[in-house]
C-alpha cells in the first residue's frame, strides 16, 4: 500500500496498533478487509490534512480571460465569487478580462499583458488559433500555468482543459434534435424539417466540436433507419449576440421555409425564439447550452426543449484547483473533459 508516513503516524491517525498496520502496509495475511480499508483512510486523511498544512497562507492571483456574451461572463463570475471561499485556506483572488467581441491580436496582447504584470495562472476562454496557442507557450514558459476552458486550444501547453465531451454533447443533441421531431412527411415536419445551427464564432474548437458530433449523430440515426440525414442550415459569426442572432435566424427563415427546429451551440437563444415569432413560424425543437438566467426562462416558458448543461461552480472550482496543483500546491486534482446532463423543464436543478 502506498504511504510516504511513518508508520507511527498513521497508526494514531487509524487508531490501530503499529504492528497491524505494518501487517496492512506489507500486505501480510491475517489482516481482515474492514482493516486494511481503515489504513487506507487513515493516510488519505493525512495526505488531506497536510495538503492543509500547505496551503494555510498560501494567496493566489488568477486571470480570467473569456471571450463570450456578457450574459455567460456575468454567469461565470457569479459561479467563481461562489467558490472562492470553498478554496481555503488558499486565499484566491481573481482578476476578470471579459470581452463580448474580440480580435485575435487583442486577445494575445491580454495575454501578454498578464505574463508581464504577474500571475500565479490563467483561466482561458479563448479562438483556437495559432497566435492565442504561442501566447499560452509564453506565459507557461514564463512559470504561469494556463487552464483552457469551455473550449480547448490543444496544440498549447496549457496544462489541462476543463469541460465538458463537446463531440459527444453535440451527438446527444442531434439524438434529441432527431426523436422530437419523429417521423412526418410535408409541412416542415419529421423527416423533411430542416434544423438550424447556430455558432458564435468558427474559430472556437468547443463549438466545432460539438457540431462535429451533432452531424455525425444525425448521419448514423439516419442510416439506421434507411433514410436520407436530416438537413442541417447552419449560422456562424454571430458572437452569440442577440441583435446579431436574432437578424440571422430571419433571414435564415426566410431563405428556407423547412427550418423548423434549432440546435443553438453558440447562445442568443432569446433572440432565436423571437426571430422565430417575428416569421410567425414554429420551432418544433429547441435544444440549447447552459443554465443561465435566459434559459431557465426559456425552458420555463417551453421555448426551450432541453438544455445541456454543465455546472459552472463545479468547473471554476476544478481549474483553480488545477492551477493551484500545477504550483505544487494540491494533487490529485482530476483532468479530462467528463459528460452532459440533459435538462428538460421538469428536471431543473436548484
Amino acid at each position: 500500500m502506498a504511504h510516504r508516513y511513518k508508520v507511527r503516524e498513521i497508526a494514531q491517525q487509524a487508531g490501530l496498533s503499529e504492528a497491524t498496520v505494518d501487517r496492512v502496509l506489507h500486505g501480510r495475511p491475517g489482516v481482515r478487509e474492514d482493516t486494511r480499508a481503515e489504513v487506507q483512510q487513515a493516510i488519505e486523511d493525512l495526505d488531506k490534512q497536510r495538503t492543509q498544512l500547505r496551503l494555510n497562507g498560501r494567496k493566489f492571483f488568477v486571470d480570467i480571460v473569456m471571450q463570450a456574451p456578457e450574459r455567460f461572463c456575468a454567469e461565470v463570475r457569479a459561479a467563481l465569487e461562489a467558490e472562492l471561499p470553498t478554496l481555503a485556506p488558499a486565499l484566491v483572488r481573481a482578476r476578470f478580462h471579459f470581452r463580448e467581441t474580440e480580435s485575435v491580436d487583442d486577445a494575445v496582447a491580454t495575454l501578454a499583458g498578464i505574463r508581464t504584470r504577474g500571475s500565479h495562472g490563467v483561466i482561458l476562454k479563448a479562438p483556437d488559433r495559432p497566435e492565442v496557442a504561442a501566447a499560452v507557450d509564453d506565459l507557461v514558459a514564463g512559470g504561469i500555468p494556463v487552464v483552457t476552458y469551455v473550449s480547448d486550444i490543444p496544440a498549447s501547453t496549457r496544462v489541462a482543459y476543463v469541460g465538458i465531451d463537446d463531440r459527444a454533447a453535440g451527438a446527444t443533441a442531434g439524438y434529441l434534435v432527431d426523436r422530437f421531431f419523429g417521423r412526418g412527411s410535408g409541412d416542415g415536419d419529421g423527416e423533411d424539417a430542416a434544423v438550424l445551427v447556430t455558432l458564435s464564432h468558427d474559430s472556437f474548437r468547443a463549438e466545432g466540436e460539438r457540431e462535429a458530433g451533432f452531424r455525425r449523430a444525425l448521419r448514423d440515426l439516419a442510416a439506421a433507419e434507411q433514410r436520407p440525414p436530416r438537413r442541417v442550415v447552419d449560422i456562424a459569426q454571430s458572437s452569440g449576440l442577440d441583435d446579431t442572432v436574432e437578424d440571422l435566424v430571419t433571414e435564415a427563415l426566410q431563405r428556407d421555409p423547412a427550418v423548423a427546429g434549432v440546435y443553438s451551440i453558440g447562445g442568443g437563444n432569446a433572440a432565436t425564439v423571437r426571430a422565430f415569432a417575428r416569421s410567425g413560424r414554429p420551432c418544433r425543437v429547441f435544444v440549447a447550452h447552459d443554465l443561465d438566467t435566459d434559459n431557465r426562462r426559456l425552458l420555463a416558458e417551453g421555448a426551450l426543449s432541453a438544455v445541456l448543461h454543465h455546472d459552472l461552480r463545479a468547473d471554476v472550482h476544478r481549474a483553480c484547483r488545477l492551477l493551484m496543483q500545477a504550483a505544487g500546491a494540491v494533487t490529485g486534482v482530476r483532468t479530462g473533459s467528463y459528460p452532459v446532463h440533459v435538462v428538460t423543464p421538469y428536471n431543473v436543478p436548484g
